[in-house]
C-alpha cells in the first residue's frame, strides 16, 4: 500500500505522550496521518502538539459544523485505511466492547470499515482485571487486533503489563500488520522454520569458534514468510543482534548440537512446513573443550586445536523431513554455481540460493545481496538469478519461487 492513511485515535492516560513520537515515525515511513482525541486524551497532550505535528487538523468533537453534511465522524471513518488506537484506555475499551458510541473515537470504530487496531495502557491491575480482559477477548472476536502492552514500571509506581510500548515498536508492529494485510498470502497456513546467523563453538569459557554471520537475510526471509501468511519460527545464533519480527517465534542457540537439536523439535514432516537454512554453521568445533581459561605462557608462542566435524544440520534435516521443502543457501568466494550446484544435489534440496560472500558490498553484514537460485531437477525450472537489491526485495522474490514449488 503506498503512501497508508492511518487516523491515530488517542485516548486519556500519561502515556499519550507517546503517541506524538509515534505519529512522527509513521509518517518517516511514508503514512499519511491524521489524529482524533478524546476528551481525556486532550488533557495529557494537546491537540496543537498533534497538528503541528502531522499537519492537519485535529479532530475532538462528533458533531463538526465544518464538516460535510455536519459528519466529520463518517468522513474519517472513510478515509482511513487502519485505525490505531494508542494509547487505549480501559474506558474506551469498555465502550468499544459494548458498541457505545458516545464520543468522536468510539462513533467512528462503529461507522469504519478499516481494521481497527487497539493498544491497551493502563494500570497494571486494571489490565489484569477480568473485566478488562474479557472486553478485549471480545474485541478479538469481532476482528480487532490487539496489540500487547509492555511490562516493566509504571508511572504510579506499579510494576507489571499495561504499559504502551515504546513508539518504535509500536511503528513497526503497525507497519508489520500493514505488510502482511496487504501482501498476497502465498504461504498461508504454512509452517517456516528458519535458521539464521552464525553459530559459536566453544575452545574455553571465554573463548569460541565462529564467523561473521548477522543473520540479516535470515530475518528479512522471516519477515517475508509472515508477511506471506507463514507461521514463522527462527532459530538464530546467540551473537545475532536483530531485532524479532513481529508475529515470529525466536530461539537463541550457541553451537551447531544446540541448532540441530532445537531444529529437529519444532520440524514437522509435512507438505505444509518449509526449511530454510541461512544460518553460517561451523564446519567444526574443538574437540576437547577447556574447563577452564587457556592461559597463555611465556615459553609456549603456539596453540593446537583438535577440530572434528560438526554435523549438516541442512542434510540431517532433509534425511530425517523428505516431505518438507528444504532450501539451502550457500556463500561462497569462488566457483559459485558449481558448489551450490553440488550442494544441492548432496543434501537433496529442493532448492539453493548462492552469493559470492567475497563482494563486500552483498556479503556478510551488508544490507543488500544478489544470488543465483538453483532447484532440483524434477521441478524442471531454470536457475533464476537475482539482480543486486535490499535483502527485504531478495527475500521476497526467494518467497515467491518457494510458493511456486510448492504448487507444483
Amino acid at each position: 500500500m503506498n503512501s497508508p492513511k492511518i487516523l491515530l485515535a488517542i485516548t486519556g492516560g500519561i502515556s499519550a505522550y507517546k503517541s506524538a513520537v509515534l505519529a512522527r515515525l509513521l509518517m518517516k515511513q511514508g503514512c499519511v496521518v491524521r489524529v482524533m482525541m478524546t476528551d481525556g486524551a486532550c488533557q495529557f497532550i494537546t491537540p496543537l502538539t498533534l497538528q503541528a505535528l502531522t499537519g492537519h487538523e485535529v479532530h475532538t468533537a462528533l458533531l463538526d459544523e465544518h464538516a460535510e453534511k455536519g459528519m466529520g465522524h463518517i468522513e474519517l471513518a472513510k478515509w482511513a485505511d487502519v485505525v490505531v488506537m494508542a494509547p487505549c484506555s480501559a474506558n474506551t475499551i469498555a465502550k468499544l466492547a459494548n458498541g457505545l458510541a458516545d464520543n468522536l473515537v468510539t462513533t467512528v470504530a462503529l461507522a469504519t470499515t478499516a481494521p481497527i487496531l487497539i493498544a491497551p495502557a493502563m494500570n497494571q491491575a486494571m489490565f489484569a482485571h477480568g473485566i478488562v480482559q474479557d472486553n478485549l477477548s471480545k474485541l478479538q472476536r469481532f476482528g480487532y487486533t490487539i496489540l500487547a502492552p509492555d511490562s516493566g514500571e509504571q508511572a504510579c509506581g506499579d510494576v507489571g503489563a499495561g504499559r504502551l510500548p515504546e513508539p518504535e515498536n509500536l511503528c513497526e508492529r503497525i507497519l508489520a500488520f500493514l505488510s502482511r494485510t496487504n501482501s498476497p498470502q502465498i504461504l498461508h497456513h504454512k509452517k517456516v522454520i528458519i535458521t539464521a546467523g552464525a553459530t559459536a563453538e566453544p575452545i574455553d569459557p571465554v573463548r569460541f569458534l565462529s564467523n561473521h554471520s548477522t543473520g540479516k537475510m535470515g530475518f528479512a526471509l522471516a519477515r517475508a514468510c509472515l508477511n506471506a501468511g507463514a507461521d514463522v519460527t527462527i532459530v538464530a545464533g546467540k551473537g545475532v543482534n536483530l531485532p524479532t519480527p513481529t508475529g515470529a517465534t525466536r530461539i537463541t542457540v550457541g553451537t551447531a548440537d544446540e541448532m540441530l537439536a532445537v531444529c529437529t523439535s519444532v520440524m514437522m514432516d509435512d507438505a505444509d512446513t518449509i526449511f530454510i537454512a541461512t544460518a553460517a554453521v561451523a564446519d567444526y568445533k574443538v574437540a576437547h573443550v577447556a574447563p577452564h581459561k587457556i592461559k597463555k605462557t611465556s615459553n609456549q608462542d603456539g596453540l593446537t586445536l583438535e577440530l572434528v566435524k560438526n554435523p549438516d544440520i541442512l542434510a540431517t534435516m532433509s534425511q530425517t523431513f523428505p516431505s518438507a521443502l528444504m532450501v539451502g543457501f550457500a556463500a561462497e568466494t569462488t566457483d559459485t554455481d558449481n558448489y551450490a550446484k553440488g550442494k544441492l544435489i548432496a543434501k537433496n534440496l529442493d532448492m539453493i540460493a548462492v552469493n559470492d560472500v567475497s563482494d563486500k558490498t552483498i556479503g556478510f553484514g551488508s544490507d543488500d545481496n544478489a544470488m543465483t537460485v538453483f532447484f532440483a531437477d524434477k521441478y524442471a525450472k531454470d536457475k533464476q538469478v537475482l539482480a543486486k537489491a535490499s535483502k527485504d526485495t531478495i527475500a521476497i522474490e526467494l518467497v515467491g519461487h518457494m510458493a511456486k514449488l510448492l504448487q507444483s
